[in-house]
């Protein structure tokens, strides 16, 4: 039994139980948040032009994600040289902010209630945590589609992502994951960052290339044991449509949730997902929901598998 990496199993369950039972750590505490800050910093001082934007992107995805994966490194190897319950209990502690599940349950819950209650106000306001998009003028039909665009795109770089960057690479890849991922949230877009943010957008389409697509197969996989889902037509969707999103990545879960509810996902004048058999209700949330922690389940095992495997090859 090679007991050397065992402990990233422990790290793993920590996190899982931290995420469960406990609240967000502080900002000061929380590596999400001081990424964010580098970037931002980082970003002020950069240049914005075609070629030197594009450079100066590179730079900065290298550092921030280096600079961050070694920074766990280290902090993993110091941990261990004390304890290794040191090592379990912090490292957990640690792996738990590169990952969401409670907060996206909470938020997508939140906009399910204001809408049954009829507040248009208060679900137009509760959409900015979901989406970037303006949600001033949302209908309620639009604001429960996009919810459920929202929690079945984040499926995959929220919760699968960072778990299967772990299970394979230990807490550097899980920090060095979420690196890039806030890197490619804050100036992966077109406009503004067309040139700073390209090397960030692509390599975030480059690490989600597995995650996405394992998450849509869980999602069809819930599909079969979920009440109001349907499995068949979740797996054809997901196949059919899976291309139609600019990201090479969202399509794979947005349409298979479309698919396993019957209804039709849409960003106006970028894709439509699934058919429109019907609109969208607020119970779509919850059945979303529902299949997230579906996910979320069946993803850990693999997780815990991929990280048992690890510590009998390298």
């Amino acid at each position: 039994m090679p007991w050397s990496l065992s402990p990233d199993l422990g790290v793993l369950l920590v996190a899982v139980v931290l995420e469960m039972v406990g609240r967000e750590p502080p900002k000061w505490f929380h590596p999400t948040v001081w990424i964010g800050r580098s970037v931002t910093i980082a970003e002020a001082k950069a240049p914005k032009s075609r070629n030197a934007g594009f450079i100066a992107g590179v730079m900065i995805l290298l550092l921030v994600a280096g600079i961050w994966g070694a920074a766990a490194h280290f902090a993993a190897e110091g941990l261990r040289d004390i304890h290794q319950i040191a090592y379990i209990l912090v490292g957990g502690c640690i792996l738990k902010t590169t990952f969401s599940v409670k907060m996206l349950h909470h938020a997508a819950t939140k906009v399910r209630d204001l809408l049954v209650s009829g507040d248009t106000a208060g679900f137009r306001a509760q959409m900015s945590w979901l989406v970037s998009r303006d949600a001033s003028q949302m209908t309620p039909d639009q604001a429960a589609a996009a919810t459920v665009e929202s929690v079945s795109e984040n499926i995959a770089d929220s919760i699968i992502g960072p778990w299967l960057a772990f299970a394979l690479f230990g807490l550097p890849g899980a920090v060095a994951y979420r690196a890039i991922n806030t890197l490619d949230s804050m100036i992966g877009y077109h406009g503004r960052y067309e040139y700073l943010g390209k090397a960030s957008a692509k390599l975030d389409d480059l690490v989600n290339l597995i995650p996405s697509r394992l998450a849509g197969f869980l999602l069809v996989l819930a599909s079969l044991v979920l009440p109001g889902q349907k499995a068949s037509s979740a797996w054809r969707r997901m196949w059919r449509d899976h291309g139609k999103t600019e990201s090479p990545n969202a399509g794979w879960t947005m349409s298979g949730m479309a698919g396993a509810l019957g209804v039709e996902l849409e960003k106006t004048d970028h894709y439509r997902l699934g058919d429109s058999t019907r609109q969208v209700e607020p119970e779509d949330i919850t059945r979303t929901v529902r299949s997230m922690y579906f996910v979320a389940g069946t993803g850990l095992l693999a997780a815990l598998g991929i990280t048992y495997l690890r510590s009998w090859i390298w």
